[in-house]
């Protein structure tokens, strides 16, 4: 989506939510929830490192359109390790980003994707309130009502997702999703087609001195 991180987030913060402790604080270093969301091979040459927001209209796309034959094609064949990044645009997508690391990390992956490819149903619902309709999607995925408060309203679990997003600004300029990080390059574009994606990681590939040989498994 390109538009700035700081407008929405600032714009959606001044509606009535839980209470958000400064942006700048410190991540809990020690806290479970904000260990990596990674997928693939730990020897794969390339890692790439998807920026998202839960409500951004061209993360899901992306993730519906693009990112199954990603999951087949390079992270399930070892060819890439893929990184999860969290990126709220708004208070919305902050909430759900809480509850997606409060799940167990076996059912992030599936509990995320759900949430990208179903946003017109929990989070630009017409007629509710997207806290409710994020609780619902929360209980199927196996989180409890009294969890589910809890964590939405966990100001220590709000800290540390801005902090990492604060560093992540800070260190790859990044104001807008999706953005993604091949190793060293990071591509601010938004979103990319399979064969656009598939050529940075072999972009990737060629620069971390990977063989065309050791590259068989591709598919166009």
């Amino acid at each position: 989506m390109q538009l700035s991180r700081r407008v929405l987030l600032a714009a959606s913060l001044s509606a009535p939510a839980a209470t958000l402790a400064p942006r700048f604080a410190l991540a809990d270093a020690v806290d479970p929830r904000m260990a990596q969301r990674s997928f693939g091979s730990a020897n794969a040459k390339v890692v790439v490192e998807e920026w998202f927001s839960l409500t951004c209209t061209h993360c899901a796309r992306f993730a519906m359109d693009v990112f199954p034959d990603i999951r087949k094609k390079l992270i399930d064949t070892g060819r890439i390790r893929y990184v999860f990044c969290d990126f709220p645009l708004d208070r919305v997508a902050l909430m759900a980003a809480q509850v997606a690391r409060a799940l167990p990390p076996e059912r992030y992956e599936a509990f995320v994707l759900s949430l990208l490819s179903n946003q017109d149903r929990w989070a630009f619902v017409q007629d509710g309130n997207p806290e409710d309709q994020l609780r619902k999607m929360s209980a199927l995925a196996g989180m409890s009502a009294d969890n589910f408060d809890r964590v939405v309203n966990d100001v220590a679990l709000q800290n540390a997702i801005l902090a990492e997003q604060n560093r992540a600004e800070a260190a790859y300029k990044i104001d807008s999703t999706p953005t993604f990080r091949f190793n060293d390059e990071v591509y601010r574009q938004g979103e990319l087609t399979y064969d656009a994606f598939a050529q940075k990681v072999a972009d990737a590939e060629k620069a971390a001195g990977v063989h065309t040989a050791q590259q068989g498994s591709r598919t166009p």
